[in-house]
């Protein structure tokens, strides 16, 4: 796992630019770029140096998650109870944990929006295996999405992407597939009547 490098960014930079953390982010269709295809992401930090998020609507499916903690030396944990997602494209060996807010690790666990944070360290998996101290909600992402200065600013311009509200039910629950039209559905878009053209770079 490892603690994240990623710093959560405001809302509001100096000048009054918004940023996204937070929210999320929905893939237009024509969208050129194959991994993002109808993508769903989570925003957890997003400043004027660089982005950060994680794609909630790609689970890995078959996922080995109980021989993963007896690897790390761990109790057993209910795979039923954690979804386990492909998170992005970048560092997709790194794992980040996405969950309630009802767990906090203090100096690792980062607040990402109301009731929603991200630890990205061991300590959350060992709250994992106690049915005590483990969030209520909680998904693994193995990977995640990044960008660099300014460039997510670019694709926003470019009708790469719109952004919505995030709520609990469209990050966590399980049903991955209705997740991309419940997002636009957000913002009173209609799947079918969005172009293909409407995201092309």
């Amino acid at each position: 796992m490892g603690a994240s490098r990623v710093q959560a960014g405001s809302k509001v930079d100096e000048q009054g630019s918004p940023f996204l953390g937070g929210r999320l982010l929905i893939a237009m269709p024509g969208i050129s770029d194959p991994r993002f295809q109808r993508a769903v992401i989570l925003m957890c930090a997003h400043s004027s140096e660089q982005a950060m998020g994680i794609t909630v609507n790609r689970p890995l499916e078959g996922f080995p998650l109980p021989d993963l903690f007896e690897r790390l030396g761990m109790a057993s944990v209910d795979a039923r109870a954690i979804t386990v997602l492909s998170g992005g494209p970048v560092e997709r060996e790194r794992g980040f944990v996405l969950h309630t807010d009802d767990y906090n690790a203090f100096d690792s666990t980062l607040c990402v929006t109301d009731g929603v944070a991200l630890t990205a360290t061991r300590d959350i998996l060992d709250a994992m295996t106690d049915v005590k101290r483990r969030p209520r909600c909680a998904a693994l992402a193995l990977g995640c999405a990044q960008w660099g200065p300014g460039q997510l600013e670019e694709e926003l311009k470019e009708s790469i992407w719109f952004a919505c509200d995030a709520d609990e039910a469209l990050i966590f629950d399980d049903d991955h597939e209705s997740k991309w039209s419940r997002a636009l559905a957000k913002l009173g878009v209609a799947p079918e009547r969005l172009s293909a053209q409407v995201g092309r770079a």
